[in-house]
């Protein structure tokens, strides 16, 4: 893909940009915010020429600075610029590169065309292991190990900037918008070999505010899964590790994100833990409800493709080479 090999223009609008765009693009946004949305104004009320002239008189002024961004960005002389359709932003902006002596060309189609040929590749079913486990199995961690022993995995969690429960945001960074989640899982899945597997994490519909496409996610829920299964005391140590160190009314505050489900009482006992530093207390309690939630989707998912692996230990070296063999019998239905 052409995207691949030269830099990538986005001349949309900021909040167009932020809402998703092509991982690695740049945006030289043609009109501000306020300025499309005045030059749209001005399209409805009165047509194609007194919109071009409101665009001009609005863009005009500061052609020259986005002039000399895309003549910084494409230095090496080439540059691919998009819009929305391919339309007459991005052919403004394309003439207006191609005056610093930039090969500039536009992306047929633009943004929206990539979106659709982006959600029509994440439906395709593909040879998938899905790794389960309660929470505090150290499941991403075992991912990366496997990852360093050759395995192809997308860390979805990383994709999302979140850990998937109530508590999945502490010390993370801003998530991305679902559209753009989708942009980045894409662009992962991209770059690997369909012929090998792929290993992910077992995870809900939706991991913090971001959502998994639904094809994806459905096919998700078809592909085989190996589950480490692993008692909550062995389990407790390192999740004690993990969230100890956060400020106690961020514990608080995820705690009350889930206190509908986990009743007053408890909700009442995890916060008088935490306001008295016992966080092993207040881990206990949260970690039950989370075991029957896990326990109740685990017997939804039973009948199908599912390898059970049993553990006494929370050593992740050892737990992932067990995983891995036991992965070996997996037969894919793609």
């Amino acid at each position: 893909m052409l995207a691949e090999s030269i830099p990538v223009i986005d001349v949309r609008s900021p909040s167009e940009f932020l809402s998703g765009h092509f991982p690695g693009a740049l945006n030289i946004p043609l009109f501000n915010d306020l300025e499309r949305a005045g030059v749209g104004i001005k399209y409805k009320n009165e047509g194609r020429l007194p919109a071009i002239i409101e665009g001009l008189n609005k863009a005009g002024p500061l052609l020259s600075q986005k002039l000399k961004q895309a003549y910084k960005i494409g230095h090496q002389g080439k540059l691919l610029v998009h819009c929305w359709r391919g339309g007459m932003r991005s052919e403004a902006m394309a003439w207006l590169f191609s005056l610093s002596g930039i090969d500039t060309k536009v992306l047929t189609g633009g943004y929206k065309a990539y979106r659709h040929y982006l959600i029509e590749k994440l439906a395709e079913k593909r040879k998938t292991i899905v790794l389960g486990g309660m929470t505090g199995s150290s499941k991403t961690h075992i991912l990366r190990f496997l990852r360093g022993k050759g395995q192809q995995v997308v860390d979805l969690e990383a994709l999302a900037n979140h850990k998937g429960s109530a508590f999945g945001s502490l010390g993370q960074l801003p998530q991305p918008t679902t559209e753009h989640f989708s942009n980045l899982l894409f662009d992962e899945l991209k770059r690997l070999d369909v012929n090998k597997p792929i290993w992910m994490e077992d995870e809900s519909r939706n991991i913090g505010t971001v959502f998994i496409p639904s094809a994806f996610y459905q096919n998700m829920q078809e592909t085989p899964v190996v589950i480490l299964m692993m008692d909550a005391e062995i389990r407790l140590p390192g999740l004690l590790r993990e969230y100890s160190s956060f400020p106690p009314e961020s514990l608080k505050a995820s705690v009350m994100k889930i206190s509908k489900r986990l009743g007053g009482d408890n909700t009442r006992d995890a916060i008088d833990a935490i306001d008295s530093g016992n966080f092993a207390r207040a881990i206990e309690i949260t970690l039950r409800y989370y075991d029957k939630t896990y326990s109740y989707g685990l017997k939804k998912k039973m009948g199908g493709n599912i390898v059970i692996v049993k553990t006494d230990t929370d050593d992740i070296d050892v737990n992932a080479l067990k995983i891995l063999e036991a992965s070996k019998g997996i037969v894919f239905e793609v």
